[in-house]
């Protein structure tokens, strides 16, 4: 059976491992220590680091395919990969519309998807230019490297702008600009496309933030209707087929009174598609196994009316019970609960798990799903018995 490379050694890993395994399929990673959350689970460890050309062709050295579980690998890299006859999915030409921001939103204007007035920052002078052209309405980004909000500014005044843009510049910051989107939701639309071209898209759902990080998503996105979620599902093949991506990629999108914009890319597993791991015959990781290798996709249909995913953010302070009696408590409470842990350390805000919940009636499996995780993150769960 085929050996598959992973360049990446976090949660989404981790999770692939589980899929590649039950698939009969010999899962490799390449991760910075034996303690990284994939390392601690996948049989075939390389120790080193993504940016060192020697450790990926290492990793990479003798698979049938290679992928990742982040956009950052460099592609002059992949390069070399595919060179060497290395299968890489995705292709670093998809690649770079994931890693660079501001090419992203120059492809998806160039393709006819939905993207707000944007245009590159080189200056404070370009800065303040922008500021002025949107009204005050401008929403700053890194082009390469931000996540869960970190990248992101929104000045107030025209000279916060200006000053911003100064301070990050000097700090070697690549930037851009765009109109601030008003949105009522966020949607994440993913799919799933293979080098040979088969396409399947997930069901579209409605994806819940705070402080810029996904906290819950519910699946399918209630409240939408059929016409907004098959243009949801439409847009993100067409990016999948005019891109060229391989394996998954998620969309996320802003929506407003049934308008909606695109607001990023991502090429790989992705959060807003974890609930496909119980409430989807085909989950997100074995469907990317399935997409890299180019072996025919499974199904996408639902398991239930109604899956909700609760991400379990690390609390202010670490709870004194230790993780397994809590995860034991979960079980006692919500038995249809289903734990999700990354085998990471405690760190206030950080991404230490999930918890999926399926069912009939979406209020209740919200309330279930979000009191099972705040069991997890050190809290009682008591108000959804």
């Amino acid at each position: 059976m085929p050996t598959v490379a992973v360049i990446g050694d976090g949660q989404l890993a981790r999770m692939m491992h589980t899929e590649a395994i039950e698939l009969g399929l010999k899962p490799r990673v390449l991760a910075g220590s034996y303690d990284a959350s994939a390392a601690q689970v996948f049989g075939d460890v390389v120790i080193g680091d993504y940016k060192n050309l020697d450790d990926v062709q290492n990793v990479c050295d003798g698979a049938t395919a290679a992928t990742f579980d982040h956009e950052h690998v460099p592609n002059e890299f992949l390069d070399e990969l595919i060179a060497a006859g290395v299968s890489v999915q995705p292709q670093p030409q998809a690649l770079i519309f994931a890693q660079d921001k501001l090419e992203q939103r120059r492809k998806m204007k160039e393709i006819g998807a939905p993207v707000p007035e944007f245009a590159p920052i080189e200056s404070a002078e370009d800065a303040g230019a922008f500021f002025e052209s949107v009204e005050g309405e401008m929403c700053l980004k890194a082009t390469r490297g931000g996540y869960d909000g970190h990248g992101v500014w929104f000045p107030g005044t025209r000279g916060e702008a200006e000053n911003l843009v100064a301070e990050l510049l000097d700090k070697g910051t690549p930037l851009y600009a765009e109109r601030k989107v008003d949105f009522d939701r966020e949607l994440s639309a993913m799919v799933a496309r293979t080098p040979s071209g088969e396409v399947r898209a997930w069901p579209v759902v409605e994806s819940r933030q705070r402080d810029g990080i996904c906290v819950e998503a519910i699946a399918p996105a209630p409240g939408m209707s059929e016409e907004t979620a098959a243009y949801c599902q439409e847009l993100a093949t067409k990016i999948a087929t005019e891109l060229d991506v391989t394996g998954v990629l998620a969309v996320e999108l802003f929506a407003k009174d049934g308008e909606i914009t695109v607001n990023e890319l991502a090429m790989r597993p992705h959060n807003t598609g974890h609930w496909t791991q119980d409430g989807c015959v085909t989950s997100q990781f074995e469907q990317h196994l399935r997409a890299v290798l180019d072996w025919p996709l499974g199904s996408v249909e639902t398991t239930a009316p109604y899956t909700v995913m609760v991400n379990t953010l690390g609390a202010e302070t670490e709870p004194a019970e230790p993780m397994e009696e809590r995860v034991k408590e979960v079980m006692r409470q919500y038995p249809d609960a289903k734990v999700h842990l990354y085998g990471k350390g405690h760190r206030p805000g950080r991404k230490m798990g999930h918890v999926n919940v399926s069912g009939t009636d979406l209020d209740t499996v919200l309330e279930r799903a979000k009191a099972a995780a705040d069991i997890i993150v050190g809290g009682t769960g008591a108000a959804a018995n």
